[in-house]
């Protein structure tokens, strides 16, 4: 980065310039969200976009999991991890509604600590990929994708094996 020497910490500006990075983040969060399942209590009666009603004090739980795989929201391409979505032509980084990428939760439940959240991601995979070689340690030959543990969290049975 410019403006620093290998092993100084990233300053916030140059952490804010990290487009591709951001994008990288945000679209492994679109398939792989930190929180696959949610729950969200209705305050009031409303009506979702496609006409389904809610009542108030109702509880609706739903998949961020699922919603980050849906052509409908995504495009045909969702299923592929494509930081280049989240770009403009110009390279900067274009976020989605939150009511589309719903990591972060949207309306009066946004995230407060979102904008923290990416600053301390960035840092650290900047770090990480600066100072060293990290090779992923592919156990199992076939798709690639890791086998997934469903819990509060979503995390991946036996850990990421990496070499460094």
């Amino acid at each position: 980065m410019a403006g620093t020497r290998p092993g100084d910490p990233f300053t916030f500006d140059a952490l804010r310039d990290m487009q591709y990075l951001h994008a990288a983040l945000t679209e492994s969060m679109r398939l792989y969200p930190p929180v696959p399942i949610d729950s969200q209590s209705s305050a009031a009666d409303d009506t979702l976009p496609d006409g389904t009603h809610i009542g108030a004090g109702w509880n609706i739980t739903y998949s961020a999991y699922a919603m980050g795989r849906l052509a409908a929201i995504w495009g045909k391409d969702c299923a592929e991890f494509k930081p280049e979505r989240w770009l403009g032509d110009d390279g900067a980084f274009r976020p989605e509604s939150p009511f589309r990428y719903t990591v972060f939760h949207a309306g009066p439940r946004t995230c407060l600590g979102k904008e923290m959240a990416y600053v301390q991601m960035k840092s650290i995979a900047a770090s990480v990929l600066e100072e060293f070689a990290v090779d992923v340690v592919r156990k199992n030959a076939g798709s690639g994708v890791p086998e997934h543990v469903l819990s509060v969290t979503l995390r991946m049975k036996g850990g990421f094996p990496v070499q460094i």
